[in-house]
């Protein structure tokens, strides 16, 4: 089970930080996508069960760290300097495979939570 929050209204350039609780997956691979409006899903960055490596989408490479607290089962995911392009739901999901940037190699999804950059 993954349960995303955080989410919420913030002025471009601000930041905010979303957290995904993941019961049941502790030895899985996580791993943030986002959906804006008329868009596809699109990778974010992920990080490993061991909380040891990440990755990231170039786009967000430099303002966005993920970071994991396995003995609270939370994953979060600190946005800093948000652009208008950064307005979208905020997807957490759970795979078995390694840092991986595609949708279909993540097998548990969250319902999202929704990111509003405004300016």
């Amino acid at each position: 089970q993954l349960q995303a929050s955080g989410g919420g209204l913030v002025q471009a350039g601000g930041s905010l930080r979303l957290s995904c609780t993941a019961s049941d997956v502790l030895r899985y691979n996580l791993g943030w996508f986002r959906q804006a409006p008329g868009k596809e899903r699109e990778f974010v960055g992920a990080i490993r069960w061991s909380a040891d490596r990440t990755y990231y989408a170039d786009s967000v490479k430099g303002r966005f760290t993920i970071s994991r607290d396995i003995t609270k089962h939370t994953m979060y995911l600190q946005m800093n300097s948000l652009k208008l392009d950064d307005t979208a739901v905020y997807y957490c999901a759970a795979g078995s495979l390694i840092l991986r940037n595609d949708a279909s190699d993540y097998s548990y999804w969250g319902q999202g939570t929704l990111v509003t950059v405004s300016s």
